[in-house]
């Protein structure tokens, strides 16, 4: 199973404004600090109450999660560019860059869930952020639009090594 990283961005209702808004990404490409070139790769889609999704998925990186301190450094940088191309995009109702985030609140979900305003990177437009109760958490992104800065992408030995999870279950099991 692959473990993508990604913008996750839900648009609402319409397709149309969807469309627009992958085309903002589609086939951008950055060159990173590692020398290799990243294109994005956009696809949308509905979620189970019918508003539509973009997914950009930045090329070059790991499929396995953050694997090594170098994924995790790779995955950071280029969403701190896809954060800075966001701020720029066409309308969109929420979002946030990180492993496994599609679909990670539904709309309804979303709003009446203050704990959304807790997510480090997440991305509201200003309706959404008054139905939230204007957290003060949220501070501004782009005009129209709040967020909880980005924190980056972090390395987990202890997820990603057998051999680390097998000593910690050791000294769980001691204790």
């Amino acid at each position: 199973m692959a473990w993508v990283f990604s913008l996750s961005a839900e648009c609402g209702t319409e397709q149309s404004q969807t469309e627009k808004f992958a085309n903002h990404f589609r086939d951008l490409t950055w060159t990173i600090d590692n020398g290799i070139q990243s294109q994005c790769q956009v696809d949308i889609f509905t979620d189970v109450e019918g508003n539509w999704w973009c997914r950009v998925c930045p090329s070059g990186l790991s499929q396995i999660g953050i694997d090594a301190p170098e994924s995790a450094y790779l995955m950071t940088e280029l969403g701190i560019l896809l954060y800075q191309r966001l701020r720029f995009a066409p309308p969109f109702r929420y979002g946030i860059v990180g492993v496994e985030v599609d679909e990670f609140r539904t709309y309804s979900e979303s709003i009446c869930d203050p704990t959304v305003a807790n997510l480090a990177g997440i991305v509201v437009d200003r309706d959404m952020w008054q139905l939230l109760g204007s957290p003060s958490a949220l501070r501004s992104f782009a005009t129209g639009y709040f967020w909880k800065p980005y924190e980056g992408e972090v390395y987990k030995p202890l997820v990603t090594s057998f051999e680390l999870k097998h000593k910690m279950s050791e000294l769980l099991m001691a204790a």
